[in-house]
């Protein structure tokens, strides 16, 4: 146990899911803030520490502790670290709330679409049915990457300034980097492009990928 905010995350995934796992989007706000937090790591594939569920209902990670407060969800989480801190979000009221919007619309709106998408092409690849399935849910990640394209027009970041929206939406971009759907709008890509390059996403998924140390889960039958 550490007095430090803990965040879990796992030790290993294939190579495809690197800069993929959702601890990610936290990790990056706590290098926005410059503050220290610990990870509790284990294998994605091994039976979850006792009472974690009542930690995390869905067994997934992140889960977040500060103190005696524990949190699921990477949307709430990043609220909270916003709030507590005082940095991450406007302070003008328009402005703050359509940085909440665009979190929750990261979430619900655009986030669907794209892990339908991964799941087909990546995750399902080379079943007979994939194929069919990845080109009938094409259209509505275009449509869903339309209009945060046109939400965003020619502004660096969603709400004006640089805000959790942002930490968000990047990384919910980051689940189309098999494709080329988000250079099919050229402000997408230059905004994702501002996203990843800032230094505290690139310390974030440092030590992420730092944490990527565990063995890799026995093949099935072996």
């Amino acid at each position: 146990m550490t007095d430090l905010p803990t965040v879990t995350a796992f030790d290993w995934v294939p190579d495809f899911a690197k800069g993929l796992v959702r601890d990610l989007r936290v990790r990056w706000a706590f290098e926005e803030v410059g503050l220290p937090y610990a990870t509790e790591t284990f294998g994605a594939a091994s039976p979850r520490p006792e009472g974690y569920v009542q930690w995390q209902p869905f067994e997934q990670v992140p889960a977040f502790r500060d103190g005696e407060l524990e949190l699921f969800e990477t949307g709430a989480i990043l609220l909270y670290v916003a709030e507590k801190h005082g940095s991450l979000l406007p302070e003008e009221e328009q402005a703050r709330w359509q940085a909440i919007a665009w979190l929750f619309a990261g979430l619900n709106s655009v986030e669907p679409a794209c892990t339908r998408y991964f799941a087909y092409a990546v995750f399902n690849a080379g079943k007979d049915w994939a194929a069919g399935a990845k080109e009938a849910v094409e259209p509505l990640v275009r449509q869903k990457l339309k209009r945060v394209s046109d939400a965003l027009g020619e502004r660096d970041w969603l709400a004006g300034e640089f805000s959790i929206a942002d930490i968000m939406m990047v990384t919910v971009l980051n689940g189309l980097k098999s494709s080329s759907f988000v250079a099919e709008f050229p402000n997408l890509a230059a905004y994702h492009a501002r996203g990843t390059g800032r230094p505290a996403y690139k310390r974030a998924l440092d030590a992420q990928l730092a944490d990527f140390d565990g063995p890799a889960p026995a093949p099935q039958g072996a």
